[in-house]
């Protein structure tokens, strides 16, 4: 199997390379990482994030009581009984597998790091990919003939995912900078949401083994990100970086989180909050588990996830989406699971609230880290086969393109 990627790979790169030599096979790696090790953390971020939300999309926004009610305690992925909406599932009904915008956001950004031609990511250019992708859907939607609701269904579910993001696109590529911040103060409410954090294990990958220069990248591409949103989104992208090492290790995607180029730690009276959620995530984890005496780990029985999931309500936000409040749960999960890949998915669908981005965002960096081969066959078979069959998402590609771009950029 491994040979056959690897082919695959090889002959996309050598395609590629137009107007260019073509690179020696022995000269193929970035960071000490082969083409064929650079694709399986691709794919492994791709589908370990999609995992995750489909794992959540079923109960997305429930509380722990709806959930255990409805499906008992979370251990694998279900079909999901929804209706359709825009930053939801677009399609209803979808069988086990089926993922929501927080894939559709790691694919798009994905897509994005296609069209740059260096290391050094251009904000504008981000900015343009999205508001050229509403633009896009616009002329769908002035395309239709009929009158018919059912024909307006579907294009106004696209245009609805990027409506906010538009509002704030077009201010900032006309250098207007009160018209920019006046748009981004009122970014879904004016609210601090999880902005960056969609696709920031999409731009870490893009820079395997170096967490401080992804860190760098992806704080510049937070454009649509307010206060320390912006730090959350780096640190995530640093994490996916030092996950695609070879020989990383729980110890050194932590590590990972002390990097701090914008400086936050030095705010005057505040300090950097993205530290004080880090220790507060490895708090949580250590007290709750001395309370696990037998070891039951990640069981609805378990008094210490019962612990650590009551220590979480204590420090919830007003909406479930805040950054601050989804960066937490995300580690929280990881350290308490040992930075196990499931076990971190478990633990964040269980407990509920924002759930499928929680475990998008944890199942991404985590996929980075151990890879495609290494994520549990079965579920990943199944978002492969339902996100390309249902959704005309075809990660297999995503990750193969990118890991030809990326390794003759």
């Amino acid at each position: 199997m491994k040979r056959v990627y690897y082919l695959l790979i090889f002959m996309l790169i050598l395609s590629s390379c137009t107007e260019k030599k073509k690179p020696e096979y022995d000269k193929l790696q970035i960071s000490g990482l082969t083409a064929y090790e650079v694709h399986d953390k691709i794919l492994g971020m791709l589908v370990g994030s999609a995992i995750g939300d489909a794992m959540g999309a079923p109960t997305e926004m429930w509380n722990r009581d709806s959930i255990s009610a409805k499906y008992g305690f979370v251990e694998k992925l279900d079909s999901m009984v929804r209706e359709v909406s825009p930053e939801g599932v677009w399609v209803p009904n979808l069988p086990s597998g089926g993922t929501t915008d927080d894939t559709r956001w790691k694919v798009l950004a994905s897509k994005f790091l296609l069209t740059q031609s260096s290391a050094k990511l251009k904000a504008k250019d981000f900015a343009k990919h999205i508001l050229s992708q509403y633009e896009n859907y616009t002329e769908e939607f002035a395309s239709i003939r009929d009158t018919l609701p059912e024909s307006f269904e579907s294009i106004n579910l696209k245009l609805g995912w990027l409506q906010e993001w538009a509002k704030v696109s077009v201010p900032f590529l006309e250098n207007s900078l009160v018209g920019y911040a006046d748009s981004l103060g009122k970014f879904y409410g004016g609210e601090m949401v999880c902005a960056g954090l969609l696709y920031a294990p999409s731009i870490g990958s893009y820079f395997p083994g170096d967490p401080e220069y992804a860190y760098r990248q992806a704080y510049s591409l937070s454009i649509y990100d307010i206060g320390y949103a912006k730090d959350i989104t780096a640190q995530a992208a640093a994490m996916t970086a030092a996950g695609m090492k070879k020989g990383a290790t729980p110890d050194s995607l932590l590590a990972a989180l002390q990097k701090d180029p914008s400086n936050y730690s030095r705010s005057r009276l505040v300090g950097r909050t993205a530290n004080v959620i880090l220790q507060n995530a490895l708090l949580i984890s250590s007290e709750s588990k001395k309370l696990d005496s037998l070891n039951s780990g990640l069981s609805a029985e378990s008094p210490a996830l019962v612990a650590a999931f009551e220590d979480l309500d204590r420090r919830l936000q007003d909406m479930p989406f805040h950054a601050g409040e989804i960066w937490l749960q995300t580690l929280t999960a990881m350290i308490y699971a040992d930075f196990d890949f499931m076990g971190s998915l478990i633990f964040l669908v269980n407990y509920g609230r924002d759930n499928d981005t929680t475990a998008a965002i944890a199942g991404g960096i985590l996929g980075a880290y151990y890879g495609f081969e290494q994520l549990p066959d079965r579920e990943k078979q199944q978002v492969l086969e339902i996100n390309k069959s249902k959704l005309g998402i075809d990660l297999e590609q995503v990750a193969q393109e990118l890991t030809a771009h990326m390794m003759t950029k």
